[in-house]
């Protein structure tokens, strides 16, 4: 699945920058496959080789640079979804001013913007994780070092922690779900309106695809979280976050062929 995800993401990025016909239209979707690259490969190669030497130990500096970089790629990947359905909403809702609205200037200061922001995010979650106490060698019930695991396992108190934690995913998660919601219920209102059948299903087929990918990624990343809060030590959170990921960037190429 790492191989997949990998290899399909690169083919994508490559067909892209090959075709100048495709770098407007596809820009931020390349932009979605090389956070993708980054976001597995920030715990999955770790994990392979701890399955291949039975060797389980993470050391604590290893454990903050793979947080830094595990919340900056998911974030990334949020905000960028969030672009994305920004993007889907000017071309159907406001299709004669999509090439003035989305310039190449102004999809460059999203992401921009998207990347600096998601760097913000992982420093704030390195900061809390840097300031936590843990007694002795803590066992992480997860293949990564999750934020939210390492703060359940610390000895210290973490009631100031956790705020933040809830405060920064409020910020970062909740407004761009927020977004994409209110973008995608404009969308729906205005593919209802269109007159003729065919018209109806050319506009869903454009933007069903994203809309899976967005429901595959915040279902189970939603999912997992809640369970780790419901139940610290629950392994099935471990598996739960699988799919958000390994299974949603490795279909992130396929979703939009």
């Amino acid at each position: 699945m790492y191989l997949l995800t990998v290899l399909g993401n690169l083919v994508f990025i490559l067909a892209v920058s090959s075709d100048c016909n495709l770098h407007t239209s596809m820009y931020f979707l390349s932009s979605l496959s090389l956070a993708d690259i980054g976001f597995t490969s920030a715990t999955i190669p770790n994990k392979l080789t701890n399955i291949h030497t039975h060797h389980r130990i993470i050391f604590y500096v290893s454990c903050l640079i793979q947080l830094s970089f595990f919340s900056f790629l998911l974030c990334m990947d949020n905000l960028l979804l969030t672009v994305m359905a920004y993007d889907w909403f000017v071309a159907i809702c406001h299709p004669l001013h999509y090439p003035v609205i989305m310039n190449s200037h102004f999809c460059g200061l999203l992401v921009l913007v998207s990347f600096f922001l998601s760097l913000l995010d992982s420093q704030l979650h390195c900061l809390i994780v840097s300031q936590l106490t843990f007694c002795t060698e803590a066992e992480i019930p997860h293949f990564f070092c999750d934020p939210s695991q390492l703060i359940n396992l610390a000895c210290s108190d973490t009631t100031t922690k956790n705020i933040l934690v809830y405060f920064s995913g409020a910020i970062f998660g909740g407004a761009p779900v927020s977004a994409i919601l209110f973008s995608y219920t404009r969308i729906v209102s205005s593919i209802l309106r269109v007159p003729s059948l065919g018209g109806k299903y050319k506009a869903f087929s454009t933007c069903g695809s994203h809309f899976s990918v967005v429901c595959l990624f915040y279902g189970t990343g939603i999912g997992a979280y809640l369970s780790s809060a419901v139940s610290p030590s629950l392994r099935s959170g471990a598996a739960t976050s699988v799919m958000y990921s390994v299974v949603t960037p490795m279909s992130t190429p396929s979703s939009t062929v």
